[in-house]
C-alpha cells in the first residue's frame, strides 16, 4: 500500500471527510464560471480587434453556454459510470489546450471554436466534485456537509462575480489574449492535484452500460432549442421543430430501455428536483441578463473601459462572498431563495434609474445589491440538488443543473441581442429591465409556492446515504 493510500485508509477510518479533496474540486469547478465572467468585460475590446459587432461577438458567450449545457449531464454520466477521476483529468487538459487555441487565435471564428472546446472541457469539474462529495458522504456517514457545499458554492458563484474585475485586469495589463491564456496555467495545476489526491476507485456504475444514442439524442434535441436561442428570427423556425422531433425520438427511446441515460421516469416523479431545474434557468436568465447588459452598458453607454468597468463590478462580488460566508453553513433553503428573488426583483428594477450620466455612487450601490442574489440563490439551489438527486446519478443531476443554467445565460444572450441590436443605450438596457422584473417576478412566485423547500435541510427532508431522496413523490404547493 502506498503512503498515499494509506493516508486515506486512516483518515477513512477516522471518519472525517478528505479535505485533501478539496482544493481539485474546487479549482477544476471554477475553470467554467471564470472563463464566463472574464468575457463579459472582453466582448467590446474583441468586437474592436476583429472589427466585428455585437450580434457576432454574442457568439462568444453562446458558443461555449451550448458546448456546456449539452456537455454537462453528458460527462456526468460519464462520471457516474468510470469514477470522477479519468473525465476530471481529460476535462481540464482539454481546458488548457482551449486557452491556447484561444490565446493564438487569428480570428473571431476560431475565437468561438476555442470557447466551444473550452465549454466541453470545463463540463467534467462539476459533476465529478458532486460525485466525490457524495462518495465521501457515504464513506463518513455525514448526508448533508454543508461546509464543503459552501466551498463549492463560494467558488462557483463568487468566481462568477470577481471574473470581469479579473478579466478588467488582464485586459489592461496586456489585452484581451490573456483571459484566454490564463486557462493554461489553471489547466496544468488541475491536473496536477487531481493526478495527486483524486481516488482512483471505480463505482458501482462503472459496469453499467453506457446509452451512446440516448446521448446523442439528447445533443441533437437540445442544440436546435439552443441555437434558435442564439439567433431568434422567423426565419429560423425549423430549429424548434428539428428539436421536438429529436426530443420525440429521445423520450421514447429512454423510456424502453434498461439502462437510460436519463432516467425520465424516475426524474418526472421527482417534481421537488424538477422545480429546482426551473428555479435555476429563471435564476440566471436574470442573472446573466443582468451581468452581461450591465457590464456592456458600463463601457458604452457610460463610456468606461474595460478595466473600470471591472472595477465596478467588485462591490457586486464582495456582498456575494459576505452572503455566502454568512449563510453557507446554513442547511435550510428557502428563506434564501424567497430573499435572493425579492433582491433580484429589486436589482432589475434599479436598472430603470440607469443613464449616460449616472453618478459613480449609485452604479457602486447597484453591484453591491445585485451580489446578494449571486450570494443566495446559487448555494441554495445547489443544497436543494444534493438532497433531492438519486445519489446514484448524482454526476448526471449536477450536470443538469449546470445545463438549466446555461439554458438560462442563452435566453439572456437573446435578450441582449434583441435589446441591443443597434448599440447598447440606456433605453435598451430600460427595455430589458423590463423583462427582467417580470422573470424575477415568476422565480419568486415559485420558491414561495415550493412547499418542498421547507423541508432541505430538516432532518425528515434530508436524503440518507446511498438511498433514494424522501422527498421524490412531493410535490409543489
Amino acid at each position: 500500500m502506498t503512503r498515499t493510500a494509506a493516508r486515506r485508509r486512516r483518515r477513512a477510518e477516522k471518519g472525517g471527510f478528505d479535505r485533501r479533496l478539496i482544493a481539485p474540486m474546487i479549482l477544476g469547478s471554477i475553470l467554467n464560471p471564470v472563463n464566463s465572467s472574464m468575457l463579459a468585460v472582453a466582448l467590446v475590446p474583441i468586437g474592436r480587434a476583429f472589427g466585428v459587432p455585437p450580434s457576432q461577438t454574442a457568439w462568444l458567450v453562446s458558443g461555449l453556454y451550448l458546448a456546456t449545457a449539452v456537455g454537462q449531464p453528458v460527462i456526468g454520466r460519464l462520471v457516474d459510470a468510470f469514477g470522477p477521476r479519468r473525465l476530471y483529468l481529460l476535462g481540464t487538459a482539454l481546458a488548457g489546450l482551449a486557452g491556447l487555441l484561444g490565446t493564438l487565435a487569428p480570428n473571431l471564428w476560431v475565437l468561438v471554436a476555442s470557447r466551444v472546446l473550452l465549454g466541453l472541457g470545463t463540463s467534467a469539474a462539476f459533476p465529478a466534485s458532486m460525485s466525490l462529495l457524495r462518495a465521501e458522504s457515504d464513506r463518513t456517514g455525514r448526508k448533508n456537509p454543508s461546509g464543503v457545499l459552501a466551498a463549492l458554492s463560494i467558488s462557483n458563484q463568487v468566481i462568477a462575480v470577481v471574473g470581469p474585475a479579473l478579466g478588467g485586469l488582464l485586459i489592461g495589463a496586456g489585452g484581451w489574449h490573456l483571459i484566454f491564456g490564463i486557462n493554461v496555467p489553471l489547466s496544468l495545476m488541475c491536473l496536477v492535484l487531481g493526478a495527486v489526491w483524486l481516488p482512483r476507485a471505480t463505482p458501482s456504475g462503472g459496469t453499467a452500460r453506457i446509452d451512446v444514442p440516448g446521448m446523442l439524442w439528447f445533443a441533437g434535441s437540445l442544440t436546435p432549442f439552443m441555437s434558435f436561442l442564439m439567433t431568434p428570427a422567423v426565419a429560423h423556425w425549423y430549429l424548434p421543430v428539428l428539436g421536438l422531433a429529436a426530443g420525440a425520438v429521445f423520450v421514447r427511446r429512454e423510456l424502453g430501455i434498461a439502462q437510460p441515460f436519463i432516467d425520465l421516469r424516475v426524474l418526472g416523479g421527482n417534481v421537488p428536483l424538477l422545480a429546482t431545474f426551473t428555479r435555476q434557468c429563471l435564476a440566471y436568465t436574470t442573472s446573466y441578463a443582468f451581468f452581461y447588459g450591465y457590464s456592456q452598458w458600463l463601457q458604452e453607454g457610460r463610456g468606461l473601459s474595460a478595466s473600470q468597468a471591472g472595477l465596478l463590478l467588485l462591490p457586486l462580488s464582495a456582498t456575494a462572498v459576505g452572503v455566502t460566508a454568512l449563510t453557507g453553513r446554513r442547511s435550510r433553503v428557502r428563506g434564501r431563495v424567497v430573499v435572493g428573488a425579492l433582491v433580484q426583483c429589486l436589482g432589475c428594477a434599479a436598472l430603470l434609474l440607469l443613464r449616460a450620466d449616472s453618478p459613480v455612487w449609485l452604479l457602486v450601490v447597484l453591484s453591491a445589491v445585485a451580489g446578494i442574489p449571486h450570494g443566495l440563490i446559487g448555494l441554495a439551489n445547489q443544497n436543494a440538488l444534493y438532497a433531492q438527486a438519486d445519489p446514484a446519478r448524482m454526476g448526471s443531476s449536477a450536470g443538469l443543473l449546470r445545463t438549466f443554467m446555461y439554458i438560462g445565460a442563452l435566453f439572456a444572450a437573446a435578450a441582449s441581442a434583441v435589446f441591443f441590436r443597434g448599440g447598447v443605450t440606456s433605453s435598451g438596457l430600460h427595455a430589458m429591465a423590463w423583462l427582467l422584473i417580470g422573470v424575477a417576478a415568476v422565480f419568486l412566485i415559485l420558491c414561495a409556492a415550493d412547499r418542498s423547500l421547507g423541508r432541505v435541510g430538516t432532518t425528515a427532508g434530508d436524503t440518507a446515504p446511498g438511498s433514494r431522496p424522501k422527498s421524490r413523490v412531493d410535490g409543489l404547493s
